[in-house]
């Protein structure tokens, strides 16, 4: 499981990083490696917030991870204004749809793995019910087998 808290600082590292790298270089294109950083921590703590959610985690917890993911559509606003400043609109919205697909793409990974948990279960559970079918058809088997064998023991073998 990944740690909220962890997923949540890299996505203030990322951030700060990209401050910093944002002030010292002229053409938004060289934000390319550090913007990469930012997604990829931005979709380990969107997994983080899913998996924290499914684990019931505390109030607090939760509360940082909504701060922090609101913090972060704010900084997506502010990178926004840095790529339409720079004329590169057409770049920041590639990105975005491309972040957009990979989400896409994100949850239906994760719907295919709950089909594979829900299709496993499935079929532990028909190989359960199986064997407890054939216990019960050999037990009943013996059963009948014994009270056989019990009436031509009385019968003398003559009925």
């Amino acid at each position: 499981m990944i740690d909220p808290l962890t997923a949540l600082a890299g996505i203030q590292a990322a951030v700060a990083l990209i401050k910093k790298v944002s002030k010292t270089v002229d053409d938004v294109s060289s934000l390319g490696p550090v913007l990469g950083k930012y997604f990829d921590a931005k979709s380990t703590a969107t997994k983080a917030v899913v998996q924290a959610k499914k684990s019931k985690s505390s109030m607090g917890t939760a509360i940082q991870i909504e701060m922090a993911l609101d913090q972060a559509r704010r900084f997506e606003d502010e990178l926004q204004l840095l790529f339409m400043q720079s004329g590169k609109i057409d770049v920041w919205n590639k990105i975005k749809s491309r972040a957009a697909a990979m989400d896409v793409e994100a949850a239906h990974d994760a719907r295919r793995e709950k089909e594979l948990v829900e299709r496993r279960k499935k079929e532990i559970d028909e190989v359960i019910e199986l064997a407890l079918l054939g216990l019960v058809f050999t037990a009943m088997l013996g059963v009948i087998t014994y009270f056989v064998f019990g009436i031509f023991e009385q019968c003398g073998g003559k009925c």
